[in-house]
């Protein structure tokens, strides 16, 4: 599977650190809210939640901000209504883009997509149009070190039930585990368990086949997911674009 590290650097780039942290923690909060509010505060019982706050943590969000968000989002009349939407559709080249979204106003995030797609030249399919081109997994990335022993991955991870391992990209990237969903929270349990530092965990599409993008395609796609990925109401955008690394660099 291709990784995608060396467009994050240029992503980073492109944008303030801090302004992409605050994005980030703010989706992840509302992520969290939503999941208390569906099915309870505990996460024990609340795998929803539970993965919400594995997330919050990844990103470094404080535990007591956390916290604060679960006490208000399922305090009596807590807040406003969010609904899990998914939207698909096509970017330039024909790669397949699915946008996964959390919203109080289903007008205003659809108007807010198919503007992103549009301005890219892309366009938003119907439901079902890319999202056979994708299967859910579980993908547990693990924080780059050169200490890390391959070889011991791979045993603890495939033992735990893992289904694929993907080795670094480079040396600013670490081990990339894969899993059914079923599976997904044994073995990140049994990774972090035998000291492995997970950097990012989480429940992701992954396409079957991916497709190469070069020049003004190339460009448009890195536009629209970062139009997409700067919508408040977008928490993850997915899609099986594959920019080599002597376009990314012209990019730079």
């Amino acid at each position: 599977m291709a990784k995608h590290n060396r467009w994050s650097k240029v992503k980073h780039r492109k944008a303030a650190v801090e302004k992409k942290r605050s994005k980030a923690w703010t989706k992840i909060i509302r992520a969290v809210m939503v999941a208390a509010r569906a099915a309870g505060p505990d996460p024990s019982a609340n795998t929803s939640l539970r993965f919400a706050m594995d997330e919050a943590r990844y990103a470094n969000i404080p535990r007591d901000t956390v916290e604060r968000a679960i006490k208000k989002a399922t305090g009596e009349g807590a807040g406003d209504n969010f609904e899990t939407m998914r939207y698909e559709g096509y970017a330039p080249g024909g790669v397949a883009v699915i946008v996964d979204a959390l919203t109080d106003n289903r007008t205003r995030t659809i108007a807010d997509v198919r503007l992103a797609f549009s301005d890219a030249e892309g366009n938003v399919g119907a439901t079902g149009s890319v999202a056979y081109m994708f299967a859910q997994r579980g993908e547990i990335s693990l924080a780059p070190s050169a200490k890390v022993n391959g070889d011991r991955v791979m045993e603890i991870a495939i033992d735990a039930g893992a289904e694929d391992v993907e080795e670094p990209g480079d040396e600013e990237s670490g081990w990339t585990v894969y899993t059914d969903p079923v599976a997904f929270e044994n073995v990140k349990l049994k990774l972090e368990g035998a000291g492995l530092s997970v950097a990012e965990a989480a429940i992701s599409m992954i396409p079957a086949n991916r497709v190469e993008v070069r020049g003004e395609q190339a460009k448009g796609l890195m536009d629209l997911v970062d139009a997409l990925e700067e919508l408040d109401d977008v928490q993850k955008v997915y899609h099986n674009g594959v920019i080599p690394d002597d376009e990314l660099a012209k990019m730079e």
